[in-house]
Order: C-alpha cells, then structure tokens, then sequence
C-alpha cells in the first residue's frame, strides 16, 4: 500500500496538469472540432501533447537544475521586462480563459434549469455566475478548497470515463483517424480559430508556468529526475487519450448527421451513445466540475507570478492578493452581464496563448543551455532537437492563432 500511496504522490504534479488541460475550455474546444470538422485535427492534438511533453520535460529539468522558478530566471537572464511581457502574456490568457470558463458554465446551467423554470427561461447566467465567483472565493478565502477541488476532479474523471465510453461505441473508421493524422487544415470560416483554440488549450503557457511551480513544491531533486520524466509521459498520455475521446465522439455523433456546436448544451448529444437519458445531466454537472477545477487555479495566477516576479514567499492572505483575486473572479461576469456566444468566446480565449509560445519556448531554450545556470548538467542532445521542433511548430501555430482571432474579432 506504501509503494502505491508513493507512486500516486510521485505522479501528483501530472494528474494536476491532465485535469487542467482536460478542462471545460478543451471540452468545448474538441467537440466543436470534432462536430465541424471530424477527425481531421487529430494531428494538432498529437503534436500538442508530444510538444508540451518536451516543454514540460524542460521546466522541470531547469527548475531542478537551477533550484529556481521560470519567471525568476527569465527576469535574473534577460531583466524585468522580459519578465513582464511573459507575465502580461500570461495574464491576458488567464482573464480571456477566465471569461470563456464562466460563460460556458453559466450557458449550460441556464440550459439545463430551462425545463425546471415556469417560463422556460432557466437561471439567469448572471445569477449563476455570482454563485460560481461567490464559492470558489469562499474556498480561497479560508484556505478550504483542497477536498472541494478534489471532488471535483472526480466528477471530471467520471465525465472523461464516459467520453471514453461513448467513443468505443461510435468511433470513426480508421481510415477517418488516419487522415487526421496528416497535417491539414480544414476548409472553414472557423477553422484556423479552432485549430489554434485546440492546440492552445493543451499546449498552454499557464499550464507550462505551473509545472515549474508543482515541481518546486515537491521539492525534486536531480535523483528524481526519471520520476519526473515518467510523471511528464504518463500525464500527456492520458492527456492525449481523453482528448481524443472527446474528439472522437463528437467526430462519431454530430459529424456524420451535421450538427455542430451553436450552444454549450449542444455537446451533451457526444454522451447520448452511453449516458442515454442521463446524458444531459453527467454532461452539465461534468463540465460545471471542470470549470470549477479550472477557474480556481486561474484566479490564483496573478499573484503566484507576481510572487515569482519578486521571489518572495507567497502569502495569499495579504489584502492586495485578495483584491486581486477577486479582482480576476469578476471577469467571470462579462459574458453573462454583456452577452455573446460562449462557446466561440471559449474557443477564441484558448487561442490567445499559442501566441506567447514562442518567446517562452526561446527563453526556456536558453536558460536550460546557459552554463551558470545549470551547471556542468548540459541538456541532452535529443532534448535540444525536441526544443527546436517546438519552437518551430510554436510559430507556425501563433500565426494560426492570429489569423483565427483576427477573423474572431472582424465578426
């Protein structure tokens, strides 16, 4: 039981990076590929899985090496500004991602509360939203999150099972799965927007930011530089099978019948082939869950990096840190408050951060082949190469994101 309690401790920081991917914004960003475009994405989830492999592999080789976080050696390196671009980038993804998680959860709530409303308007999102802000700064405030959070990853797990399930009961062909495997971007008015929203929902800077942040608080040292490697693969493994799920069942389910994602509720038809009747039900308390697993670490971003920024121990207590976080909570109330599609608004918030990947691939690239830093530990060979791939695809993807979001915002 020891070996098992101490393997499951050993892999901590990686289940915590597959349920912050796996999320509300990968949900809606897969099942809306899936639905319009079938399977022909699957080669940017693949390549975003095995890249973000290589940068995870890489932050937490630095941070072990250097025994330093990423933002305080970019700013220690190449100064302050350097820092706060990165930071600034981040923040942008993480209030964007903030507004496209409440949007989505509040419109699916609505949605579903529809049938129980004596006029058939359901819970107003604004209404919603304020509950979802009000809980999770609750739990921030008195410290009591951890089991909550806990529960909801659960629930999460229980909705990523039944992707899983719905996809073995209505899987593409092979020839389908394929031909998404070949680099190729659809025909569509959305598609770079989409593409571009699917890769930066797992390739993503505040999930590459945190992984520096998990791998200092377990304390890792050069001896378990292979634990941290195993950990890294089994996390982007799983990562890539849930995703792939999704994708698949909505490449199963509304593709083939043309039925694509309009509304946030629209996505419950990708469990309908296992859940039946209990479908809509598993769907909307799943990606509630998600949404609360996902929006809580979002809210304490800001002052993590700040912390980073001044490398002074954090304290989560202090007046200007609760403001702030409360401050990040608020966005939450945009969409409900001022309107818009949810679920294009969740897309487009995912496609923001392919276009800071760029420049925290360069640092990272840099840092970890700087002899002062690392020492005489000189990254491998093979490990270079798989930074330069990243760095290359990272480019091309930012300019996929920016033509994807220019159309976004023309419309």
């Amino acid at each position: 039981m020891s070996k098992i309690r101490k393997f499951l401790s050993s892999i901590g920081p990686g289940i915590f990076i597959i349920g912050y991917i796996v999320g509300t914004g990968s949900v809606t960003t897969l099942a809306s590929s899936g639905a319009k475009y079938g399977m022909s994405m699957t080669w940017a989830l693949a390549l975003s899985c095995f890249f973000t492999y290589i940068m995870i592999v890489s932050i937490s080789r630095l941070t072990i090496l250097s025994g330093k976080t990423l933002i305080h050696l970019i700013r220690s390196k190449f100064g302050s500004l350097a820092a706060i671009i990165i930071i600034a980038g981040i923040m942008i993804t993480v209030i964007s991602s903030v507004i496209g998680l409440t949007a989505i959860a509040t419109d699916v709530f609505q949605e579903w509360t529809r049938m129980l409303s004596p006029g058939g308007e359901g819970l107003h999102p604004a209404i919603s939203a304020i509950v979802i802000i009000a809980i999770l700064y609750y739990l921030f405030w008195f410290g009591k999150h951890r089991f909550f959070l806990r529960a909801m990853a659960v629930i999460v797990a229980i909705m990523g099972i039944s992707f899983l399930g719905s996809m073995f009961m209505v899987i593409p062909s092979s020839s389908d799965i394929i031909k998404g495997m070949i680099p190729k971007i659809p025909t569509g008015s959305d598609a770079h927007l989409i593409l571009a929203g699917l890769v930066g929902t797992t390739m993503a800077a505040v999930v590459l930011l945190s992984r520096t942040y998990l791998v200092a608080e377990q304390k890792w040292t050069l001896k378990d530089l292979k634990i941290e490697n195993r950990d890294a693969i089994i996390s982007m493994i799983m990562t890539f099978l849930v995703s792939a799920a999704i994708l698949a069942a909505a490449a199963g389910t509304m593709y083939p019948r043309g039925i694509v994602v309009d509304k946030a509720i629209d996505m419950v038809k990708t469990l309908e082939p296992i859940s039946g009747p209990l479908a809509s039900s598993i769907f909307v308390i799943g990606i509630i869950a998600a949404a609360f697993s996902s929006l809580f670490p979002g809210y304490m971003m800001g002052p993590w990096l700040l912390y980073d920024y001044l490398n002074i121990p954090r304290n989560m207590s202090r007046t200007p840190v609760r403001l702030a976080v409360l401050g990040i909570a608020l966005m939450g109330l945009i969409v409900p408050l001022f309107h818009g599609n949810p679920v294009v608004i969740m897309i487009a918030s995912q496609a923001v951060s392919p276009i800071l990947m760029p420049l925290l691939i360069l640092f990272v690239y840099l840092l970890i082949n700087n002899k002062k830093i690392v020492g005489d530990y000189k990254n491998p060979l093979i490990l270079n190469i798989g930074l330069g791939l990243t760095f290359i695809f990272s480019l091309f993807m930012a300019y996929t994101a920016c033509i994807g979001l220019s159309g976004f915002l023309s419309n």
